[in-house]
């Protein structure tokens, strides 16, 4: 048969056609194998060691705890939105000061910082955190002398990397920036990476703890004055407490964020008194009664000092928290949890 141009051109075409469509072929199949061949991508989190929420990069870097002032003139503070944990101790008297522990979130400022106790100081040292204040007690002045403590003091920096507000009268009024805590570091030569894991339990985020009396309102009190009594309200949305004072919301004042808590609880710890200005030494090894309100519920719990940190415990074990942020009370022996605290439905 003979082929004339037309026909070779023609049957050309056809041989094109069927190469490309079988390299399309073998294109779309290899495309395939190799989709099939990558493993999927899974979104890795980190869980907070102070919180228990799911971060999602981990954060090696050192706690720092730091003495808040929480004298009513002093309200509302900087940075406690941010804060992990804040504990809540006596001073003197009936006034409360406030030693906030940072480690997930470190806030643009912190204030007003206040004077050391060496309760203060010793919980710093069990936890290893970084502390930072503004003046101390004579016995807080010691161990801090010692190298009990990697610290910074407003006392050493006062108009450096402690600033002044001056919509605030002293000792009402000394802030430190999140700048100056990075400079703080430099300045001591103090470590910036963790150290020391708190064995705290949290609940899954699909779990809850309904088993206690129902607490939907909670009074902590530290004597009968008002200025230093603490209200918190449950918020079944939200599944958090919001703290009140005297029928003033707690806020930040960097952003007037309310602070929300997934746990408020109360530690009983003896105290005593050691010179005329009231000032307390407090028990932080012994252990004790505690209660804990999460979940809209009040469970009687204890607590123990293990290894530096101040760990709730149910039937020898850590109790199983809410992921978030809690607010911790230190009461005196004296009156204890039972009457410190009142709760109702």
């Amino acid at each position: 048969m003979r082929w004339t141009g037309r026909k070779l051109l023609f049957a050309a075409l056809i041989g094109l056609l069927y190469i490309g469509g079988c390299s399309s072929k073998n294109s779309t199949t290899e495309q395939q194998e190799s989709s099939q061949e990558q493993p999927k991508e899974i979104a890795t989190s980190y869980p907070a060691p102070f919180t228990g929420e799911q971060l999602t990069e981990k954060r090696e870097n050192r706690s720092i705890v730091a003495t808040i002032n929480n004298h009513p003139l002093a309200r509302p503070q900087s940075g406690i939105a941010d804060a992990d944990l804040i504990y809540e101790f006596m001073a003197e008297g009936e006034v409360t000061r406030y030693l906030a522990l940072f480690h997930s979130e470190i806030p643009d400022q912190i204030g007003p910082i206040r004077s050391a106790r060496d309760y203060f100081v010793r919980l710093a040292e069990g936890m290893d955190a970084f502390y930072i204040a503004h003046g101390y007690s004579p016995e807080a002045k010691k161990l801090l002398d010692s190298g009990t403590v990697d610290y910074v003091n407003g006392m050493q920096y006062d108009g450096t990397l402690f600033e002044r507000s001056p919509d605030r009268k002293a000792p009402h009024n000394s802030y430190i920036s999140k700048e100056h805590i990075t400079q703080a570091f430099e300045t001591t030569g103090a470590s910036e990476k963790i150290s020391k894991m708190p064995v705290f339990s949290f609940l899954n985020p699909e779990d809850s703890d309904k088993i206690g009396d129902m607490a939907s309102s909670v009074i902590v009190s530290y004597g009968k004055n008002p200025n230093f009594s603490s209200t918190y309200h449950f918020d079944e949305e939200t599944n958090r407490y919001y703290r009140s004072v005297n029928g003033i919301d707690t806020v930040d004042k960097l952003n007037e964020r309310r602070v929300e808590l997934a746990n408020v609880i109360v530690m009983e710890m003896d105290h005593q008194t050691v010179d005329q200005e009231g000032r307390q030494a407090i028990d932080l090894h012994s252990g004790g009664k505690a209660v804990l309100f999460h979940e809209g519920i009040a469970k009687t719990i204890e607590w123990e000092n293990i290894d530096g940190f101040l760990t709730p415990l149910e039937q020898g074990l850590p109790v199983k928290l809410t992921a978030g942020k809690s607010w911790i009370h230190i009461v005196p022996s004296i009156s204890g949890p039972s009457t410190s605290v009142t709760y109702t439905p």
